[in-house]
């Protein structure tokens, strides 16, 4: 069929082997992933699948966690004084929140230019050891020198025994706030030392637990702090800390930006920004409560990422489709819930998109392999067989090339012999017209090679004008000896509107006319069936010796005046479809006894008579 290429689906020399060829683009996906992971804009792809996992049932805060006290639009309006506010006001403040018992007063105020001495004076002399005020530190980099700078307070509040603590904080690439500042003497820091609780600083590098977006934390107005008397619940600030800090009412967005206000992780929910004073209460919470998050090592990583590829070299090994996009996505699912669980309870961050990435992109990629190689199967095999099988039959094999086994096999099959009466006679008489004489050749096959192909049959030859043909290979059909009778019936019938058709064309043209009459044989036995002839141009056929027997039956049809003769087995099968009428029994080539031959009709009311052309039909 079709020549030499046969059906050899092979691939490039280098993806010879499967296994091979996984081995090779799992390799590759490993190598590509873990030089991505190196480059300056990935962690920031990591740091986003931070924010929603840190942020995806936020552990609730702490009952005694930080009061802020906002420095709002409200508080600007009842004071109704130019910010910033005379410090004898801060010191009114200082001295309300001690009358109201609150145990440590952290400022995250700079105050490190003097103002109006009146006014310096008054805040000093309220300062004490329950008094944290803010510093900051900032590092100028320019092309001759990078310069440290570190602000504190004046000197005259630090000399009142108020403690220092800086509260600049680090913004990651993208401009979020994630990082736990790495300060020994941070503001949150220095607030839970003079509270008198244990906080170790974490890790440099490690991340903060967001618990939620702006105002998360209890918040009062500054001007109700002022005289909570008349403002707030009584004992409010009792035994409490409390941060003080601009803290704007409505929170600034992203676009609008605002003063002491930072994207957090929380922002990629709703848009806003975090007041500085609610960041302080955060880390304050993270450190005294162990809540920050480690980032995981490279080796880590990298063993994850390798693990996640091998799972995924698996995974595609067998073949791909549906059960890959479904286990494939089962597997990044997992890679996700399991980050999360890392983050949650572990309190380490695995990202899960390098090792996503690479698991869904080696089973995307060996998809496109195999469905490219299925595209080729499907071609080599539709090419070899859209001639000599039904075109459902060809659509089957190209959607399972599996049910065509290559080389031979040993099946059960119907095989029918087809040839014209008395041809070497009209081949005579023709002889000196040979176009005439391949249009009516042609003019018969085309007929009965079409209904041999509707009733599910493979044509296997031509030889002149005789057609083989044969059922139940290389597809399973059950019902072979059915369909191959059926086949017969409906090609003889086809002999009488083509002889009409000849008939008037002929008379039309003056030309003679040549009836044709044909004779079929079918036989059902064991055959081998596969590619028969050499290396370099093979059949797909059928051998063996119910081959022999049909050929033998359809020479001897017009022996018994019939035009359909049938083996034994053909006829025991088709005895409930069809009208079966043994006529004789005769010696067969490497058998002993004689088998019986058989014709059929179908199925009809009436009696049978013989036709013109030796077919016996009902009426």
């Amino acid at each position: 069929m079709n020549g030499g290429r046969g059906f050899s689906f092979s691939t490039p020399r280098i993806f010879s082997s499967r296994g091979a060829q996984i081995v090779i683009l799992a390799a590759f996906f490993f190598a590509a992933v873990a030089l991505a992971i190196r480059l300056p804009g990935w962690p920031l792809i990591d740091y986003r699948a931070f924010d929603y996992l840190s942020t995806i049932g936020a552990t609730p805060l702490a009952k005694d966690g930080p009061i802020i006290i906002a420095i709002d639009e409200p508080s600007l309006a009842e004071i109704n004084v130019q910010w910033p506010w005379p410090r004898s006001l801060h010191a009114r403040l200082i001295s309300q929140l001690r009358l109201a018992g609150t145990k440590v007063i952290g400022l995250d105020i700079i105050f490190s230019e003097p103002s109006i001495p009146v006014e310096d004076a008054a805040l000093a002399a309220a300062l004490g050891p329950d008094v944290v005020l803010a510093g900051d530190e900032t590092l100028v980099t320019s092309d001759q020198a990078d310069q440290f700078i570190r602000v504190t307070p004046l000197q005259m509040f630090s000399d009142r025994l108020a403690a220092t603590g800086i509260a600049s904080v680090s913004l990651h690439r993208d401009g979020v706030l994630r990082q736990v500042p790495d300060h020994i003497d941070g503001f949150a820091a220095v607030v839970a030392t003079l509270a008198g609780l244990e906080a170790e600083l974490p890790e440099p590098g490690s991340m903060i637990q967001i618990f939620g977006g702006p105002r998360t934390y209890p918040t009062v107005s500054y001007y109700q702090a002022l005289d909570p008397e008349n403002f707030l619940p009584p004992g409010i600030f009792k035994d409490r800390i409390v941060i003080v800090g601009l803290s704007l009412q409505n929170a600034p967005s992203i676009a609008n930006g605002g003063a002491d206000a930072f994207s957090t992780s929380y922002t990629v929910h709703d848009g806003r920004l975090m007041a500085g004073a609610e960041i302080q209460a955060t880390i304050f919470d993270n450190l005294r409560q162990g809540y920050s998050i480690a980032e995981a090592s490279g080796a880590m990583k990298q063993l994850l990422l390798f693990v996640t590829v091998a799972a995924a070299a698996l995974l595609v090994m067998r073949g791909t489709g549906w059960r890959t996009v479904i286990v494939g996505t089962v597997v990044v699912v997992l890679l996700f819930v399991g980050s999360y669980i890392s983050l949650r309870f572990g309190r380490i961050f695995v990202s899960p998109i390098a090792a996503s990435l690479a698991f869904a992109g080696i089973a995307a990629a060996q998809a496109t392999l195999d469905y490219a190689e299925e595209r080729k199967k499907r071609r080599h095999i539709t090419r070899a067989f859209s001639q000599y099988l039904a075109p459902a039959l060809v659509d089957q094999l190209a959607r399972d090339p599996s049910k065509l086994k290559l080389g031979g096999e040993k099946r059960e099959i119907s095989i029918l012999f087809c040839d014209v009466r008395g041809f070497t006679t009209i081949a005579e008489q023709l002889k000196d017209d040979p176009q005439q004489l391949t249009m009516l050749i042609n003019r018969l096959l085309t007929p009965l090679s079409d209904i041999v192909l509707s009733h599910g049959g493979t044509i296997d030859k031509y030889i002149g004008d005789c057609l083989m043909a044969f059922w139940n290979a290389p597809l399973d059909d059950p019902a072979h000896a059915m369909h191959a009778v059926s086949a017969a019936l409906d090609m003889l019938d086809s002999m009488q509107a083509l002889n009409d058709q000849l008939k008037a064309e002929a008379q039309a043209a003056g030309r003679p006319y040549y009836p044709l009459v044909i004779g079929i044989g079918i036989n059902t036995g064991e055959c081998v069936v596969g590619n028969m002839g050499s290396t370099s141009r093979f059949d797909y056929s059928a051998l063996g010796d119910a081959v022999n027997l049909a050929a033998r039956l359809e020479g001897a049809s017009r022996d018994y005046g019939v035009s359909l003769l049938l083996g034994e087995r053909t006829a025991k099968a088709v005895r409930d479809t069809f009208a079966v009428f043994e006529l004789d029994r005769i010696m067969v080539k490497g058998k002993t006894e004689e088998v019986p031959v058989s014709t059929a009709i179908r199925r009809s009311s009436g009696t049978v008579r013989n036709t013109h052309d030796g077919s016996l039909q009902a009426r």
